[in-house]
């Protein structure tokens, strides 16, 4: 089948391998590095495309989507989609010396209407995993999502209960650690988790990891089958949509209101998905809770055919409106929930703890896949924070930053209402310690907020544009805005020095 217009012919195959989506991205590549489209010159648009090569129109929207993310084409709106008219010389010849198509090992996801579709193409999530992990990693930035207050740490006691155990703790420190996690900590956050949390378990039921990735893996790796299908909230985490994506799981993006994942619209996109990965206390990134009727409908939908909820509770301990929310996992009366929790956030990142608590009917195979991976967390930090936590000093720290984030947070608040006016929204959540922002749409259509970010980036802000958190997100009702941290603003001049600067990003 062939598609012609004075400028473009695109033929697809269907008796290839490679997906009609990607053929499209090749197509288009082609035509722009032969000369027979350039920059400025209209496109078919999205409907008339699929009609005329007989697929769905979503399969166009993604090709489309994959090309304007690459730098390709242009969306204006009403007014169609162009070759984007800042493709430089330079870029069109690298085109033309025959740039190979990076789409053509895409992991996919089942999408409503049985066709699949990316999630992104190996080149697009690389180009969008590397300002992340440059944010996220390394020496920390002003506003940097998910960063505790390190300079509210006590480092000084912590560094006297490391070096106490480095001392007094015997070989066993410096052995293999265990890959199920040193005893006396999993019987410390099973106690916490009772407490604070409302999720009964055993000591036995809590495996220790070394961070959140590394118990995704666990998991996986222990209940997951290839092809399995998992809702993913759409806006998700970032960093578990791209590590998952790798895993061979399909993603079904489903989307979140302000009450959550719409689990009724998850039923109509995948009723057959074996997981569903949650943020249910503090959703990632907007910061809705899940509501009870959805935690209800979600936990109906688990126990009828058996599927396994991961309910990741990453920064539940921060509310600041009201007590901290029951955790899904106390309402679990089939045990289908595996809850997920990490101390990068209330003590810090560089310290590489997290857990799972599993339930009982799946300890026996997280246990055995635990062993085999042999990728146990160091004793010696294990241990240090099992210290801590006996001695009290956890739950005292953790009380002190929830009334320390409590003001920071309106700091930021305050000097972001001040700086952007009505060119920004901005609604705090009542918990957790980062927060989205939302831009409103200038005269000439959607803000940019990955140039934005990029710009803030260069001027040593680490922020990150909120349309990459969706699973479509260079579609123009995308909503555009900024994800960024609050913890680690220590007063109001810090606030609005920030701000402005940041400020100064939004018009180039």
């Amino acid at each position: 089948m062939t598609v012609r217009n004075p400028m473009l012919a695109i033929e697809i195959d269907r008796k290839k391998a490679l997906p009609i989506y990607q053929q499209i991205c090749e197509r288009f590549r082609t035509a722009i590095a032969a000369g027979h489209l350039r920059p400025g010159d209209r496109v078919p648009p999205l409907r008339g495309l699929a009609t005329q090569l007989n697929t769905a129109r979503g399969t166009v929207e993604l090709a489309y989507t994959i090309l304007v993310d690459e730098g390709y084409l242009q969306m204006r709106g009403a007014a169609g989609t162009f070759v984007s008219p800042s493709l430089s010389a330079a870029q069109m010849q690298a085109v033309a010396a025959g740039g190979r198509d990076d789409a053509a090992d895409v992991l996919t996801t089942d999408l409503v209407g049985g066709e699949k579709a990316p999630y992104a193409s190996p080149s697009h999530a690389t180009a969008r995993q590397r300002p992340i992990a440059a944010a996220l990693s390394g020496e920390p930035r002003p506003l940097q999502p998910g960063l505790p207050a390190l300079d509210a740490f006590p480092r000084k006691l912590w560094s006297r209960i490391v070096s106490r155990r480095a001392r007094g703790g015997g070989q066993a420190m410096l052995a293999y650690p265990d890959p199920v996690g040193y005893l006396p900590l999993r019987e410390h956050i099973a106690t916490y988790l009772g407490l604070s949390r409302g999720v009964t378990c055993l000591p036995n039921q809590v495996f220790i990891t070394g961070g959140y990735r590394a118990t995704l893996e666990l998991v996986l790796r222990s209940l997951a089958s290839p092809g399995d299908r998992m809702w993913f909230e759409d806006p998700g985490y970032l960093l578990a949509r791209n590590f998952l994506a790798e895993t061979g799981v399909q993603l079904v993006p489903v989307p979140v209101d302000a009450e959550g994942i719409d689990v009724e619209r998850g039923i109509e996109r995948e009723p057959a998905a074996r997981f569903a990965l949650v943020t249910p206390s503090h959703q990632s990134p907007l910061g809705n809770t899940l509501s009870l009727a959805r935690r209800m409908a979600l936990l109906t939908w688990a126990e009828a055919a058996s599927r396994w909820i991961i309910e990741d509770d990453y920064d539940s301990e921060f509310r600041y409106l009201g007590r901290p929310l029951p955790a899904l996992k106390s309402l679990d009366r089939h045990d289908r929930v595996l809850y997920c929790g990490t101390f990068s956030k209330v003590m810090f990142p560089g310290l590489r703890l997290a857990y799972t608590v599993v339930p009982e009917r799946a300890i026996e195979r997280v246990e055995r896949v635990a062993c085999s991976m042999n990728t146990g967390a160091p004793t010696l930090f294990q241990a240090a924070l099992a210290d801590f936590i006996e001695q009290g000093h956890f739950a005292r720290h953790v009380k002190r930053m929830r009334t320390l984030y409590g003001q920071r947070r309106l700091l930021i608040a305050h000097a972001l209402k001040q700086a952007f006016g009505e060119r920004l929204t901005v609604k705090l959540p009542p918990g957790g310690i980062q927060f989205a922002v939302q831009f409103a749409e200038a005269a000439d259509g959607p803000v940019d907020d990955v140039a934005v970010a990029t710009r803030a980036r260069q001027a040593g802000l680490a922020v990150l544009p909120l349309s990459n958190w969706y699973a479509h997100g260079r579609m123009r009702d995308t909503p555009r805005g900024l994800v960024m941290g609050f913890a680690n603003i220590t007063d109001t001049t810090e606030a609005d020095r920030l701000v402005r600067t940041l400020r100064s990003c939004l018009d180039g």
